[in-house]
């Protein structure tokens, strides 16, 4: 089935929400959504598995929203992070292709955080698409278990049962300031540029903030990226722990004077020494400086790697290889 998206009206549809709500609940086809250039502004729910969206490409075809968790509700509670998503995806084998995905609400420090997209399934591949906001720009669900701060996940996962999910990021744009990348999925990124946006103060960004559950295997691993930005020197952490068992690898990555030499932050969670896992192989640029690295960041050797590969980290128990 293939349903065109049009904002001009030349399309089976003018929205991306009224395609998705057309598609009966009992469709067993694997589904090709075209969106046609435009902006769509429009906070998107997917639920339907086995969907396709591919937009005329990253820079024309653009899915925005503005929600962010400073704002207030009707009730007169703030809306907090988890509904603030410009676009959620709850199910699981889900493509997406040159489109960009964002939350223009603003910078992390005035707005709090914003949401592009809220990802929480699995087998989710994203090919040549950008992802633009402020703090927390991707989420990779699922949730934690527990929250640290009372309703602090209140949202449309809150009391899901928490199902580990695989994403692949290849050839993407990821930009935005405080954790712009965090949640607990195990996600290979590829081929992506992860930019850091200039807030003005003396950490304007941390990259990465991953919850990685206990036991599993796997959290982020970003291979052949580049870590860019329009920070000054030494404003710029690499990532830091949400949860005490985050993981993160780097492998061939380019990284800016933005980056502090130290790399990592451990978010005062000193047992995060102990009980996360930060790593590295091959970093090249300004920011690469492993001999600063404090103990606790691993520096991988070749022998290391073979069990990063792609096909390793995403083959689960299913032989999942995108």
């Amino acid at each position: 089935m293939v349903i065109h998206i049009s904002a001009d009206g030349n399309g089976d549809f003018s929205t991306v929400c009224a395609a998705l709500a057309s598609i009966p609940k009992d469709c067993q086809e694997e589904i090709l959504l075209y969106i046609h250039k435009g902006i769509y502004r429009e906070q998107i729910t997917i639920t339907h598995p086995h969907i396709t969206l591919i937009g005329d490409s990253a820079e024309t075809t653009i899915l925005s929203y503005d929600l962010y968790a400073k704002m207030i509700m009707e009730d007169g509670q703030k809306r907090g992070t988890f509904r603030t998503y410009s676009c959620f995806i709850d199910t699981h084998d889900i493509t997406f292709r040159n489109l960009t995905i964002a939350n223009t609400a603003g910078e992390g420090p005035k707005v709090g955080q914003a949401l592009a997209l809220y990802a929480d399934g699995d087998r989710l591949f994203f090919d040549n698409c950008h992802f633009l906001g402020s703090q927390d720009t991707l989420f990779t669900g699922p949730l934690p278990p527990k929250e640290i701060e009372v309703n602090g996940f209140i949202g449309p996962k809150q009391f899901s049962p928490r199902i580990n999910g695989r994403h692949y990021y290849r050839n993407c744009y990821l930009e935005g300031d405080i954790d712009f990348i965090f949640g607990s999925a195990t996600a290979y990124f590829e081929n992506c540029e992860f930019f850091s946006k200039n807030i003005n103060q003396a950490v304007n960004s941390y990259v990465t903030a991953a919850s990685t559950p206990e036991g599993q295997t796997y959290g982020y691993v970003m291979r052949n990226c580049r870590f860019t930005s329009n920070c000054p020197p030494c404003s710029v952490y690499l990532g830091r722990p949400w949860r005490e068992y985050a993981k993160v690898v780097l492998i061939d990555c380019y990284m800016g004077e933005h980056i502090f030499p130290q790399g990592w932050h451990d978010w005062g969670k000193v047992q995060a020494h102990d009980t996360s896992f930060f790593a590295e192989y091959n970093s090249f640029g300004p920011g690469s400086n492993m001999n600063s690295r404090p103990a606790w960041v691993h520096q991988l050797s070749e022998e290391d790697l073979v069990i990063y590969q792609k096909e390793k980290v995403l083959e689960g128990t299913d032989g999942w290889n995108p």
